[in-house]
């Protein structure tokens, strides 16, 4: 159980698994295991701050990830930006790389001596909160390796996958996300394909959650109107304050409020700053306004974190994993009660993954 004063905070969007591919070698299970002060994530920190587990996102980097980063960083420092979709990737190059990750995940997990579990269900998460286990939810960001006959998708069903997000920013089979621009909506092309629409199905047939994160608009409306599940997004933050194609518009929140669905806030700069810069620093005040905003057109039981650690430019204030107790004692002088709170920060998240994944 956490130490009196520390609220649990379960989290809707982590990167770990793609730092912990790129860098490589026998021992990255165990550098996350023990703690190598490396990127925003590593148990001990997690610990330390209260994170009680989360998202563990796997996403497919493109061959040339590297030169489409370095061309976008100089675009990025305009006070408006465009910055092209990096090429798609073919799917058994993404196969090759989810597989990698996710035989990492299982790694940690079979060598963190119980300190550490995949959840496949609401109970085992449930459990896992209560034991002060770091409980993990394994989640595809972008389907590049997900054939058009579902093969992978009931592997890796079968193998832990709970979530999944159709795309990442760039198109592929499945559908469009937006790009990196602001100021910009998301309505930026064409929703889902056929085999997207099968998608959406298929993962309603396992109870898989579908992330509408990343998705441009009209593929928004169209998961709204095929799935029978509640709309979420686990990484994603307000229009209305900061104009950014990856935020979300008053009139999705609406739809999302009416499923019964939730928002996970993200904790990147350029999401949060009404001006979007890019590694510009926010302070808390600034991300406590998106969490505030979406109390307040979703109501308070529908919103919950999106850190998006190891994949952003977060808050100096929160620097890491282990100053998520800043951000919510930030909470607390802004006048979030300590009910409002649980909810926020771990209890939606178990009540819509319940929602979603059944009994």
């Amino acid at each position: 159980m956490p130490d009196s004063g520390i609220v649990l905070v379960f989290d809707g969007h982590n990167d770990l698994l793609l730092r912990l591919y790129r860098r490589g070698g026998p021992d990255a299970a165990r550098s996350f295991i023990e703690g190598d002060g490396k990127g925003h994530l590593d148990l001990p920190r997690m610990k330390e701050g209260g994170m009680a587990g989360g998202f563990f996102a796997i996403f497919a980097p493109a061959i040339e990830h590297a030169r489409y980063k370095a061309e976008a960083e100089a675009l990025y420092a305009g006070e408006t930006y465009d910055v092209p979709l990096p090429p798609s990737v073919p799917c058994n190059v993404a196969q090759a790389a989810t597989l990698n990750m996710a035989s990492r995940l299982f790694a940690i997990e079979r060598e963190s001596d119980g300190q550490f579990k995949i959840v496949r269900n609401a109970a085992e998460l449930d459990r896992c909160i209560a034991d002060g286990i770091v409980a993990a939810i394994l989640h595809i960001e972008g389907a590049e390796a997900i054939d058009p006959d579902f093969h992978l998708l009931e592997v890796l069903h079968q193998a832990g996958l709970r979530s999944l997000g159709p795309v990442w920013s760039r198109p592929n089979i499945f559908g469009n996300g937006v790009p990196s621009r602001f100021p910009s909506t998301g309505d930026t092309g064409d929703g889902l394909t056929e085999h997207g629409i099968r998608l959406v199905k298929e993962c309603n047939a396992r109870r898989i959650m579908i992330d509408l994160s990343h998705l441009n608009e009209k593929g928004f409306w169209d998961v709204a109107r095929l799935s029978d599940a509640p709309l979420v997004a686990t990484h994603s933050n307000v229009h209305a304050i900061s104009p950014h194609s990856r935020n979300l518009t008053d009139t999705q929140l609406a739809a999302i409020r009416e499923t019964g669905g939730m928002v996970g806030v993200a904790y990147a700069g350029s999401f949060i700053r009404p001006d979007g810069r890019v590694g510009a620093d926010p302070p808390l005040d600034m991300l406590i306004d998106h969490i505030a905003y979406l109390v307040d057109k979703l109501g308070d039981d529908k919103v919950g974190m999106g850190s998006d650690f190891d994949g952003a430019t977060v808050p100096t204030g929160i620097g890491n994993a282990a100053g998520l107790q800043n951000l919510v004692e930030a909470m607390r002088l802004r006048g979030f009660d300590e009910p409002t709170l649980e909810k926020i920060c771990h209890g939606n998240w178990l009540r819509v993954l319940a929602k979603t994944w059944g009994g």
